[in-house]
């Protein structure tokens, strides 16, 4: 573990690097300034560890996190707490009040080994099979209030769907057609994608309902349905590829 302590005043500076050496833990340097921690910074790679007092001779240590942007761990040592909640908005693990126990070091540094301990794996696959077969249930049937009546109308009935002076209306194979109370975008979530294509902003059209398709101006496409008839069964421009790419599948 590669630890550097920032300290100006170098009586604190040697009795935490003999505290540290006690535990076992190396230091690789200590700084005194603003100045030379940067400078050090560009030159040296990061640590695993830092020691950082908050006032130096040359400005505060804040300084050097905003100009270097270490990813260093930070253990805060300090006689003054009046920066206590702004070291903790950086890679704080602790902030220690001197003179520093070594309870509380020995705790500190507990916390940076717990803190840098690999997270636990999880085994994603049982999730990753769950979602793979969960299948996706598209809507068979809309049940259409006519009068005060009920009708039952299957997606396997529908020609096309098609929005027009504000209302939304099912088309079914037996000439039937009938108001829905939902709009088109409301109703494309519910429709198998495979069955179902929205080929413009107003007509949502059933695949087996396709009789023909023929090219049209502006690089679109005009269908034509079993039964349904109407000029406005076009796909928009920016839809043909998608439509092709739909009727392949």
């Amino acid at each position: 573990m590669k630890i550097v302590i920032i300290e100006d005043e170098l009586p604190s500076a040697r009795l935490l690097r003999r505290k540290l050496e006690d535990l076992g833990y190396t230091v690789s340097a200590v700084l005194q300034t603003v100045e030379e921690s940067i400078e050090w910074f560009m030159s040296n790679t990061e640590p695993d560890l830092l020691f950082l007092d908050i006032q130096l001779a040359d400005g505060i240590s804040f300084d050097i996190i905003e100009q270097v942007k270490p990813s260093s761990a930070i253990i805060f040592t300090t006689a003054y707490d009046e920066y206590m909640l702004r070291a903790f908005k950086q890679n704080s693990i602790d902030y220690l009040l001197k003179p520093i126990e070594d309870e509380e070091l020995e705790n500190a540094i507990e916390k940076f080994r717990q803190f840098r301990q690999p997270k636990p794996q999880f085994d994603l696959a049982p999730f990753e099979a769950l979602f793979r077969n969960t299948v996706q249930t598209y809507k068979e049937r809309f049940t259409i209030k006519i009068g005060q009546n009920l009708k039952v109308v299957t997606t396997q009935q529908i020609e096309c769907i098609y929005s027009e002076n504000k209302g939304t209306y099912v088309y079914t194979n037996e000439n039937g057609n009938y108001l829905l109370d939902q709009t088109l975008d409301a109703l494309i979530p519910q429709l198998s994608p495979k069955d179902f294509f929205r080929i413009n902003r107003s007509t949502i059209v059933q695949f087996d309902a396709i009789k023909n398709i023929a090219v049209h101006s502006n690089a679109r496409l005009k269908i034509y349905l079993k039964h349904y008839e109407s000029d406005e069964l076009i796909v928009s421009r920016e839809k043909v590829t998608a439509f092709k790419n739909w009727l392949d599948n």
